[in-house]
């Protein structure tokens, strides 16, 4: 399925196919917001399966950082998680109130 939405969502990268969101921050919690996020190149129905499978633990672990101040919504930097053969990359990017992600096939 390859979709390239007008506006491309998440932390921008070369790297494809890529899931891409901008996640609402709410002190430690993180709301998922469809219209905010966008596939980018071909995924195939597994790899689709893997990355709906694997969301909800991204999220919890994007929330155990900010719990841990890994991830500070007030700072840039960006952290790196793996499951299920792919790969998330996020960051605040300073924003006070939002968490940008990419995930991606581990190659």
């Amino acid at each position: 399925m390859s979709i390239t939405p007008p506006h491309e969502w998440g932390l921008q990268s070369d790297i494809t196919p890529r899931f891409g969101a901008r996640l609402v921050q709410e002190g430690n919690s993180l709301h998922y917001l469809a219209d905010r996020a966008g596939l980018t190149g071909d995924f195939t129905p597994k790899q689709l399966q893997k990355l709906d499978q694997a969301f909800p633990l991204f999220i919890s672990q994007l929330e155990a950082m900010l719990r841990s101040g890994e991830l500070n919504p007030q700072q840039q930097h960006q952290v790196t998680i793996q499951f299920a053969s792919l790969t998330c990359i996020a960051d605040t990017r300073g924003s006070c109130g939002y968490v940008y992600i990419s995930i991606y096939p581990t190659p």
